[in-house]
């Protein structure tokens, strides 16, 4: 790979970890700011580096968007052990960008919990069906629809017909690297498309709403291995402008993982 979301600047800031984004971060509903899945999957990328342990591994993380995040100027990451201990910890990690003032400020931040790991294939389950193969699935083209952003930075295949009944499904595989010159991580890959669920499970014409995530919590019992990701999401909407995004995320042995957006929902 060589085109990546971001460039590594500065990793001894004292601000955190500087980087600066690439057009490949752009989200689809603005050119001016980034779609979250390249932030969550940054944010994963601190958690996975703070005070990294061989014998544990993130099994939950709780990405909450707090703005609009640029697509343009400094961004810093730093992150922390909450709650240390032998078994279970909590760490959190905060994106800064600058404010109106100027001044750095957070945008994005994380949570998640780090279980320390032991053998336990004896009792391997995962009762989620399977998705379909990858060879039953169809590309849509979706680059053609806009100007260089995060989807040209997807391979993006569909295996159900977009607004059908039912959960949406899909299999994606990112193109280009989270942070230029580093292989991403399974987490980080993950993390690289896991915000995809509201578009995959959304039941709305874009061109007539707008629904925008506020949050994705992830579980993952397992993970992922390979370079694709499957989807398979829903978005339920309730009668006051708020939907819930629920969906199931594999890998191309099974499931891996389950996943949770709030969506704010708005007619154009």
């Amino acid at each position: 790979m060589s085109d990546s979301y971001y460039e590594l600047v500065d990793a001894d800031d004292a601000r955190g970890e500087r980087f600066a984004a690439t057009d490949l971060v752009r989200s689809t509903w603005s050119a001016s700011i980034q779609h979250a899945a390249p932030v969550s999957a940054l944010l994963v990328r601190a958690l996975e580096h703070c005070e990294r342990r061989d014998d544990t591994r993130l099994s939950r993380v709780l990405v909450d968007l707090l703005g609009p995040v640029p697509a343009e100027g400094d961004l810093w990451v730093r992150a922390r052990i909450e709650r240390p201990g032998r078994q279970i910890e909590l760490l959190v990690t905060e994106l800064l960008a600058p404010g109106p003032d100027g001044e750095p400020r957070p945008v994005a931040r994380a949570s998640g919990w780090r279980l320390q790991t032991l053998d336990t294939v004896a009792v391997l389950h995962a009762p989620a069906a399977p998705l379909r193969p990858l060879s039953q699935a169809r590309s849509r083209d979706m680059k053609k629809d806009w100007d260089r952003n995060y989807v040209h930075s997807l391979d993006w295949r569909w295996l159900t017909a977009p607004m059908a009944d039912g959960p949406g499904e899909s299999w994606i595989r990112p193109e280009v690297d989270l942070v230029g010159g580093e292989a991403m991580t399974p987490l980080q890959r993950l993390f690289a498309v896991a915000d995809d669920a509201n578009g995959i499970g959304t039941r709305l014409d874009i061109r007539r709403w707008t629904f925008l995530n506020t949050d994705l919590a992830v579980h993952i019992h397992r993970l992922p291995a390979g370079e694709w990701i499957g989807i398979r999401a829903e978005t339920s909407y309730g009668p006051d402008g708020i939907g819930t995004t629920i969906g199931t995320l594999f890998d191309q042995t099974g499931a891996v993982g389950a996943i949770q957006q709030s969506v704010l929902v708005r007619p154009r």
